[in-house]
């Protein structure tokens, strides 16, 4: 896959994390700073490397789950690796500022 495919499909996959919710709060995933790491090799791999609210986030599942299918549902993604971690730990100051806005941080 060439650099331009590459970087088209990786738009793509920011816009569609864009519509994964956490159903608890009204911030999509990404604006929420949960995405660390997005990674997509030539082949059409896709690894994900993202965090939790909390540890014992109860929707969990739910959104993973959801981000899986949004995001093989991506022209050009072939597999979908998500992994969860928690190092460096989540906390709000990685939230854009548009989604400090929409949950009253600012």
């Amino acid at each position: 896959m060439c650099p331009e495919e590459k970087l088209a499909i990786e738009e793509k996959v920011v816009k569609m994390l864009k519509t994964v919710f956490d159903p608890e709060i009204p911030v999509d995933i990404y604006n929420l700073g949960l995405i660390y790491a997005i990674d997509l090799d030539d082949d059409g791999n896709l690894h994900i490397d993202m965090t939790l609210t909390a540890p014992n986030c109860p929707a969990a599942d739910f959104i993973i789950d959801d981000a899986r299918i949004k995001l093989e549902s991506i022209e050009g993604v072939k597999s979908v690796d998500i992994r969860i971690v928690f190092e460096p730990e989540w906390t709000k100051d990685m939230m854009s500022e548009e989604a400090k806005l929409d949950l009253g941080f600012l």
